[in-house]
């Protein structure tokens, strides 16, 4: 029998809204073979020990979810009936632990709940048969992970090797005011234009995921590599040759980080001391504190490196219209400030307001569509 680390298959990335192009721009870059990709995943071809590589090295996808099962189910009878015959014998713990996430569109279903646990029945009913015991089942995502797609008629089942998803690093400690999720900002600092070779300011730095996103970039440090658990640690037979594939993969991405002497100017500041506080304490859990200068001002007072730089601001939004109005005067400050370094530096920043935007006196050049959550944004980019 063929090992599940050694099969091959077409491996999805999942991705947030938005963020799909920047993990197709990773894959690439990073030589994998895509073998397709749609405005919410990526898909390249490997096996699930490049499954675990592909957890420590990602910084904009979300999941990555390999194949079990794809079939045409019209109904939750046919949804059983179909996992019931995936050998998840041969993925599972019999005394271990799964959980089933997904996402359903289906006219049959009222409940969109009721599938993934008719999924769940069909596994510890399959385990049971084959193994005599069945593994523990529930919603925390402590151990081996399924995920379920069913749109339709079409319904596909997936290993999902992540479990939590990759947005949680396990660096930020603190999560501070309306934080930015890690990969939004991975992809807005790639989007920015910004070399790594250069200095990178983020004034209104916030709890610092830009900050931090950047460090890690230049560092080249996987961003996989503070989490202590993936789901596929979970599955049967990790304790064996993938567990030191895995302590493997590590060694040699901790061996290819760039040299502390080469790295670039990072500079974080806020107006509140809170803020830099809680900013310090998740770049110093990413062991990336010492390359970073956080200071406390407002960020009209934040000292820009001469030379070429990248400045990346995230200002406040206002959701209403009397507090976008509000915020105008403080868009002006932007534009001037930012137009005093446009003639040297990419200069950048996300807003979900065009009006706002607009206040800001600088002709953009480009503009560029990210989902803060549920919020859409632009990523504005000035000359």
């Amino acid at each position: 029998m063929q090992s599940i680390w050694t099969k091959k298959a077409n491996i999805g990335l999942a991705c947030a809204r938005g963020l799909a192009p920047y993990a197709l721009r990773e894959v690439r870059e990073a030589g994998w073979k895509v073998t397709a990709h749609d405005a919410s995943s990526v898909t390249v071809s490997g096996t699930l020990a490049d499954a675990m590589r592909l957890n420590l090295t990602l910084r904009t996808a979300h999941r990555v979810l390999f194949p079990v099962l794809e079939a045409e189910a019209k109904n939750i009878d046919h949804l059983y009936r179909h996992a019931a015959q995936v050998p998840w014998e041969e993925w599972l713990e019999p005394d271990g632990y799964f959980s089933v996430t997904g996402v359903v569109k289906n006219d049959t279903v009222r409940d969109t709940k009721i599938p993934s646990l008719k999924l769940k029945d069909a596994i510890a009913d399959r385990m049971r048969e084959k193994c005599g015991r069945r593994p523990d089942s529930g919603r925390e995502q402590t151990g081996a992970a399924v995920f379920l797609l069913w749109q339709e008629r079409a319904l596909r089942v997936f290993i999902d090797t992540t479990g939590e998803p990759l947005s949680r690093r396990g660096y930020r400690l603190i999560p501070g005011n309306a934080p930015m999720q890690e990969p939004l900002a991975a992809a807005c600092v790639m989007a920015s234009g910004w070399n790594e070779d250069t200095p990178f300011v983020s004034p209104m730095c916030g709890s610092g995921t830009p900050a931090i996103e950047a460090a890690l970039m230049a560092k080249r440090r996987a961003p996989g590599s503070f989490r202590k658990h993936f789901a596929f640690m979970s599955l049967r037979g990790f304790g064996g040759e993938p567990a030191d594939m895995w302590r493997n993969m590590k060694d040699e991405a901790a061996a290819n980080e760039t040299p502390s002497a080469q790295m670039p100017r990072i500079v974080a500041t806020d107006i509140s001391r809170d803020a830099v506080r809680i900013a310090r304490a998740n770049a110093k859990a990413a062991r990336v504190d010492q390359f970073i200068s956080f200071g406390v001002c407002d960020f009209a007072e934040t000292a820009v490196p001469r030379g070429a730089t990248s400045i990346f601001m995230n200002p406040e939004y206002g959701e209403r219209l009397g507090e976008r109005e509000a915020l105008k005067p403080l868009y002006r400050r932007i534009g001037a400030w930012l137009g005093d370094h446009a003639a040297r530096c990419h200069t950048s920043i996300l807003t979900a307001s065009p009006m706002l935007a607009g206040e800001t006196g600088l002709k953009p050049v480009e503009l560029i569509q990210f989902f803060n959550g549920p919020i859409d944004c632009r990523l504005v980019k000035f000359s």
